[in-house]
């Protein structure tokens, strides 16, 4: 199919944005192209040798507010140790393991997961609220009996947004060699206690404070035997309704020493999916028609990590991994990626596999089995400062942009993009790329409008839209697509 292209404006060199959320009137008229650019920022516009050329000013990492900087000196390596050798002397938390035993099990754990967050939620004057959420798994695979699966859940109320929600998770369930052995000793310190340890300190230190939207912290249970526990949390959301804007979890997380010995103490994996897990047919056509293969919900929120939670902020670096997950593995980002939801997973640099899903021996010499020692609480506080970054970042800033569109019914070498308004924002900002980057490289202000033409070729960038709160925080990046 082809189009006829549209003559070319008087005003090429002018970006409008019009349609203001609040009343429909048109918004002021800005001269940003090229030139204005470069003479205003001393950004893009001004090197011969940057292609493609265009509006906006060079963008920034967004700069953290004292109340986070705050709360990330608040998170203390030593709960965090206390925190995984508590759980690992329940002896085994398999999920098949007593759920009855008041030492020993993944009741016992459960139980005490419970009431460590309760501790936390009394401090939060009512605003935290605690539930074990538990099912019935009938028999499946590596489940052959009706089994009790329960995940500890912790609701931090949001303040003014309640109804947008962000997940932060990890499992409490472990294992060793035989994934259906549920008697053996299975300390599980890396995967998961160190995960779990994560978000107990994230719900610890940010109990006392106000978020404008909900934070969920979960133990979930059911990760090793398949995913169950993170599977009905998922679930849950879906059938109510829930507005997940964001789901992370943190599954082994607990070192940054490789099985060679060597050590990368400041670098944390996230996996970000491409190709989203719910992707329809027709949305498939449209990728493959005009990319967005590298813009899934999941990338963004990756974008979002970085620009956030970045070296100067949490005194770590985030080694984004354009994957779902690593070979042969899986975790409880999947199930809301499943069900739509954006979700990405945190991972240490380098795993040693003799520190997971192994019997506790010696053997050659070596000591082998997912033991406390393997753990360094230093690198998992750095982790949980990542996390807190992130999710604070989220839940203090507007939502992301909904119906954000790009008009594509006619040839043309400008772009033109709408939105929807976003509750609570006071205004938006369009952020481009050149295709080849992987991070967004400018931004331009849009103001209060819901439309914005911009000279720009949509052919030769990538466009998002996010919204800004009133005290300037940003929300993730959303990716247009074409108006049909």
């Amino acid at each position: 199919m082809t189009s006829t292209p549209r003559s070319p404006s008087a005003s090429r060199r002018t970006l409008i944005a019009g349609t203001v959320a609040a009343g429909g009137a048109l918004g002021a008229s800005a001269v940003a192209g090229p030139a204005a650019a470069a003479a205003s920022s001393g950004g893009h516009g001004s090197s011969t040798q940057d292609w493609p050329d265009g509006p906006g000013r060079p963008l920034r990492a967004q700069r953290p507010t004292d109340e986070l900087r705050r709360m990330l000196r608040e998170i203390d390596p030593e709960r965090i140790d206390a925190t995984i050798r508590r759980l690992v002397s329940f002896g085994t938390r398999h999920t098949l393991s007593s759920q009855d035993d008041p030492r020993r099990g993944i009741g016992a754990a459960r139980d005490w997961l419970f009431d460590e967050l309760s501790r936390s939620a009394r401090a939060s004057g009512g605003r935290m609220t605690v539930a074990k959420q538990s099912y019935v798994q009938q028999p499946a695979s590596r489940i052959p009996t009706a089994t009790r699966i329960t995940n500890v859940v912790a609701t931090l109320r949001g303040s003014s947004e309640p109804e947008r929600v962000y997940v932060v998770s990890g499992h409490y369930d472990s294992r060793v060699t035989d994934v259906m052995d549920a008697t053996s000793d299975a300390p599980g310190a890396d995967d998961d206690a160190s995960g779990v340890a994560v978000v107990l300190e994230m719900a610890r230190v940010m109990a006392r404070h106000r978020p404008a939207a909900t934070i969920v912290f979960a133990a979930v249970a059911g990760e090793e035997q398949g995913l169950y526990g993170s599977t009905y949390l998922a679930e849950s959301f879906r059938a109510a309704g829930t507005d997940v804007q964001a789901m992370f979890t943190n599954d082994i997380v607990g070192s940054p020493t490789a099985d060679d010995g060597t050590r990368d103490p400041r670098s944390l994996r996230l996996f970000a999916e491409g190709v989203p897990s719910d992707e329809t047919p027709e949305e498939a056509a449209v990728r493959r028609s005009v990319g967005g293969e590298n813009d899934s919900p999941a990338r963004q929120l990756a974008r979002f990590v970085t620009d956030v939670a970045h070296r100067d902020v949490t005194g770590m670096d985030v080694r984004v991994i354009y994957r779902r997950d690593r070979y042969l593995r899986g975790g409880d980002h999947i199930p809301f990626l499943e069900r739509g939801f954006p979700a990405a997973r945190f991972t240490e640099p380098n795993e040693d596999y003799d520190h997971q899903h192994q019997d506790v021996r010696v053997e050659d010499g070596r000591r082998i089995g997912d033991l406390p020692e393997f753990c360094d609480p230093r690198y998992v506080a750095g982790v949980a400062r990542v996390n807190a970054a992130t999710l604070w970042s989220l839940a203090t800033a507007p939502g992301t942009p909904t119906g954000v569109t790009v008009e594509t019914t006619e040839l043309t070498n400008d772009t033109v993009l709408h939105w929807a308004p976003t509750p609570g924002a006071a205004g938006h900002e369009v952020v481009w790329r050149p295709t080849t980057e992987p991070d967004w490289t400018h931004v331009i202000d849009a103001g209060r409008a819901s439309t914005i033409r911009i000279d720009l070729s949509k052919d030769n960038v990538v466009f998002g839209v996010r919204s800004v709160g009133r005290d300037g925080r940003r929300s993730p990046a959303a990716f247009p697509q074409p108006q049909r």
